[in-house]
């Protein structure tokens, strides 16, 4: 059988999972926070038909191997955590981390889960939370008799409100880095946990060590590019057309050569 069916076919399967990725990254164009996949290709084993540096006779050697190479696969698809635009929504409980960092949010299994979406809430108990309803480790919560309109949220994290007019404390927001972010694994619900390629966060405050600030009444969007997508997703369906085009040239081929006998 011609190796040129199965190499194309594995091309074929490649920009498959290629546009998987380009479709899941425009379905997150208006995600809060989302970070744009990308997809990343490896070529396969070869076929060594000689080696280079084989003896061709009379004390020479060929200067380069004979090989032939069977395909290509995914090998791992990377988020890109560069910074997103910045959106005002003058909303007080807002955030946008400007800079390195993740938000810490309390699971439901009690992990810890890491976000840049902050788009939180003031729930019926007067917590901070997600728009899922998870609470942040920290646990910020507002006195009942607190002015909500009044919600004062520092560059370095500092959180406070007015109280019976006075000014009062509520609570300290940290931030976690991560030596490697792409190692993160998502969850969903614009979530990540801690996996062993991740490394174990660093928390620290806001502005501290490296780490991003505050931004309050504003929301971190979405890092996908629309024109870059549309043209991976060009460039992916022209590269499928053209292993599909590989599949039909090789089946003509074995189709001569079985006729020859006729």
């Amino acid at each position: 059988m011609m190796r040129s069916l199965w190499s194309a076919a594995s091309g074929m399967k490649g920009q498959q999972k290629q546009m998987d990725i380009v479709a899941h990254n425009l379905a997150n164009v208006n995600t809060t926070g989302a970070k744009a996949q990308r997809a990343e290709f490896q070529d396969l084993l070869y076929q060594t038909l000689r080696a280079g540096g084989a003896e061709s006779g009379d004390g020479n050697m060929y200067p380069t191997p004979m090989q032939i190479g069977l395909g290509s696969r995914l090998s791992a698809t990377n988020r890109i955590f560069v910074q997103g635009n910045v959106q005002t929504t003058d909303n007080p409980t807002d955030l946008c981390i400007q800079g390195e960092g993740f938000f810490q949010i309390q699971m439901p299994d009690g992990t810890t889960g890491y976000t840049r979406d902050g788009s939180f809430k003031i729930d019926a108990n007067r917590n901070l939370v997600t728009s899922d309803g998870y609470p942040l480790t920290e646990g910020i919560t507002f006195p009942e008799n607190a002015t909500l309109d009044s919600v004062v949220i520092s560059p370095t994290g500092a959180v406070s409100c007015e109280v019976d007019g006075q000014p009062q404390d509520v609570g300290q927001i940290e931030l976690a880095r991560f030596l490697n972010p792409a190692g993160l694994t998502a969850v969903g619900k614009n979530l990540f946990v801690e996996s062993a390629a991740s490394g174990e966060p660093q928390v620290n405050q806001p502005g501290n060590d490296g780490t991003g600030t505050l931004l309050q009444s504003c929301l971190e969007m979405s890092s996908v590019q629309i024109v870059d997508e549309m043209v991976n997703m060009i460039v992916s369906q022209r590269a499928y057309e053209s292993n599909s085009k590989a599949i039909t040239t090789s089946d003509s081929m074995l189709e001569i050569a079985n006729g020859l006998k006729r």
